[in-house]
């Protein structure tokens, strides 16, 4: 199945709210993870990303962390961005929309001049990661009571 969409970065609280929204139905409703942890106050600093289809229905999500929101997640190291709270539909799983969204965060973290992205994957999702050029460090750690590994990209 072929599905036209386009990703960009969020442009508005429409956009904002449109990204909520999945990542509302990703986190919270399928896998669980409380409401009141998976929005913070990162969200206001964040560059975020969303993928749409043509006729404007939300695919799926993603955020980028910089400065001293990022540092706490990448080991101190304010040259490293953060890439988190990555979430596409069930509808839109495998039509590339995870993807794009990392390759939209990706080309965020370049233009402000970062050297590197980290990430904390969900095991099940270390394998989308490795395809797209990142490698595990560390051991496995629980966040919101999933397993996740930590990951790195040099840009």
């Amino acid at each position: 199945m072929t599905v036209a969409y386009t990703v960009r970065a969020v442009g508005g609280q429409g956009d904002l709210d449109a990204c909520f929204a999945v990542r509302r139905e990703v986190f919270v409703v399928e896998q669980g993870v409380p409401q009141e942890i998976e929005y913070d106050a990162c969200d206001a600093t964040a560059v975020h990303v969303l993928a749409v289809r043509e006729d404007g229905v939300p695919l799926g999500t993603g955020r980028l962390l910089l400065g001293a929101d990022a540092v706490a997640r990448t080991g101190g190291d304010a040259s490293v961005g953060s890439l988190g709270r990555l979430a596409v539909t069930g509808a839109a799983r495998g039509l590339g929309v995870g993807a794009a969204l990392v390759r939209a965060i990706e080309d965020a973290a370049r233009e402000r001049g970062l050297a590197a992205v980290d990430l904390h994957a969900q095991t099940h999702a270390l394998g989308f990661y490795e395809r797209l050029g990142y490698a595990a460090y560390g051991g496995e750690f629980p966040d919101a009571g999933i397993p996740h590994r930590a990951m790195r990209k040099a840009l």
